[in-house]
């Protein structure tokens, strides 16, 4: 009885919102008037009064005591242009003027055994993290997965010359032999 009286009322609510949501409007889902602004009483003003839409209405008509402006033509649409494309950035010049000593030789050391940098910032990033690491007594097996991961993000990087972990391996004992100290 109650299975019954409960399948009845499930029934009796969907139908109802089916027909609920069917009543609440047609197919038309576009707005095709102009909102008006209600102005308090006794005024009027010339912004209050409703646009004509681009749609195919009459023009609403014009308050008391103005004239219609005439209807203007619609301007034909310009064809879509090709937006510009920006002239791509000039590899920059490296100034490795701005390093010490002991950076210059980090820089120098890597490109001994085969790393070149495209940016000496980028292979200090590199020796300052495996500093960092050496001072907290990481091991070289933890640097390494974030080491070669910056090596390998580098621009310059070619892993047609050497994989990547090669290159991290060279950035770890090199920093820690020339840089760490």
């Amino acid at each position: 009885m109650y299975r019954t009286r409960g399948t009845l009322l499930g029934v009796v609510a969907a139908v109802a919102a089916a027909g609920l949501l069917a009543g609440c409007g047609n197919d038309d889902s576009t707005a095709t008037g102009t909102p008006t602004l209600s102005t308090s009483a006794g005024t009027t003003s010339a912004s209050a009064a409703p646009a004509p839409s681009s749609e195919s209405q009459a023009p609403a008509p014009a308050p008391e005591g103005e004239t219609p402006a005439p209807e203007q033509p619609a301007e034909p649409e310009a064809p879509a242009e090709e937006p510009e494309r920006p002239a791509p950035v000039p590899p920059q010049e490296t100034d490795t003027g701005h390093l010490g000593a002991k950076e210059q030789t980090f820089v120098d050391e890597l490109a001994k055994q085969g790393v070149t940098p495209s940016s000496p910032d980028i292979a200090l990033s590199i020796g300052n993290y495996v500093c960092q690491g050496v001072a907290a007594g990481t091991s070289d097996a933890d640097m390494a997965t974030f080491v070669n991961a910056m090596a390998g993000s580098d621009p310059s990087f070619d892993p047609a010359k050497m994989p990547v972990e090669q290159a991290g391996q060279i950035y770890i004992s090199t920093a820690k032999a020339h840089y760490c100290q």
